[in-house]
């Protein structure tokens, strides 16, 4: 097992922490981090793996295609993806991509680092909505009300008969944290879990779910009144002021059971063709990007 680059300081990766902090860029740049590798050793799983680094599952998957996620062969060098490209949004409270199962997370009070959390969002007939909301209750140990919709699921799929309320303790889903959100006449939250797996993943009935040891980090850290935005962009670039131009993209949501594994396309902006025309070796690196959406930063061009 090894590390064949150093976290700098770019991205601190604070393990210890429970939460990958990186240091914020400048205005002008969007591109933080600096990618790992991973050697893979005997028994390990890619979620193994993905909760070392605090990375999502489908996020490890993305960047190391063709690999086993359960049985990868020992000594596979994996790409841990650790570098990434800010979404086009505004650098304030909470920031949940759905495209890749990210949590953005950036402090009132410290405009010198933010947070980057993996998570579980709602699965194909339960999607996680777009919105702009805020945090309007943070719950220690909550309790947890199935709607009927979601009783009469685990008692057809499951032979589960759900009492109306489960309370808080290991038998709660929800985990020891909630944070909730509104939107429209619904109500969604940011909890943790009392499962092992399903981070990274869309596994949920709507609700944003993160590991265990990340909300019990996140939940003191963030205030009542927090502004949340939940957006969905597969597709990110950014121009640095290198002039190197990067993009990175993300496999799209299914929106219904029939594109679940099948390959959907991800267009690129007038703006991103617009830089390319004209540079082969940038235009054929762009279009293998938009295919293979690995979910890691690609470099097209550098202008100096």
């Amino acid at each position: 097992m090894f590390r064949s680059l150093l976290i700098s300081i770019t991205c601190l990766a604070s393990m210890a922490a429970n939460a990958i902090e990186y240091q914020r860029p400048d205005v002008n740049s969007k591109l933080v981090g600096t990618m790992e590798y991973y050697q893979v050793n005997k028994g390990e799983s890619l979620a193994d793996i993905a909760n070392k680094y605090d990375v999502g599952f489908l996020a490890l998957m993305e960047a190391n295609k063709g690999v086993d996620p359960f049985l990868p062969t020992p000594g596979t060098l994996l790409t841990v993806p650790t570098q990434l490209i800010l979404p086009d949004v505004e650098r304030e409270g909470i920031v949940i991509n759905l495209a890749e199962l990210r949590l953005y997370y950036f402090p009132q009070d410290d405009h010198d680092r933010m947070h980057v959390f993996p998570i579980g969002i709602g699965r194909v007939g339960r999607e996680t909505p777009q919105m702009t909301t805020q945090v309007s209750q943070k719950i220690e140990n909550p309790t947890w009300t199935p709607t009927a919709n979601i009783r009469k699921e685990y008692r057809e799929k499951h032979d589960i008969e759900l009492p109306a309320v489960v309370p808080a303790g290991p038998e709660n889903p929800l985990g020891e944290y909630a944070m909730r959100l509104s939107y429209g006449s619904g109500q969604y939250l940011i909890h943790g879990t009392n499962k092992d797996f399903g981070i990274g993943m869309r596994v949920s009935s709507g609700c944003i779910r993160m590991n265990p040891w990340d909300i019990e980090w996140l939940f003191p850290q963030v205030p009542e009144g927090t502004k949340v935005r939940v957006i969905n962009q597969p597709l990110k670039q950014t121009v640095e002021p290198d002039g190197s131009l990067y993009v990175e993209v993300h496999q799209p949501l299914s929106k219904s059971e029939e594109q679940v594994g099948t390959h959907k396309s991800v267009k690129p902006t007038d703006l991103l063709l617009t830089s390319v025309e004209g540079d082969d070796t940038a235009e054929n690196r762009l279009n293998s990007a938009l295919f293979l959406q690995t979910g890691v930063p690609t470099e097209l061009r550098r202008d100096i």
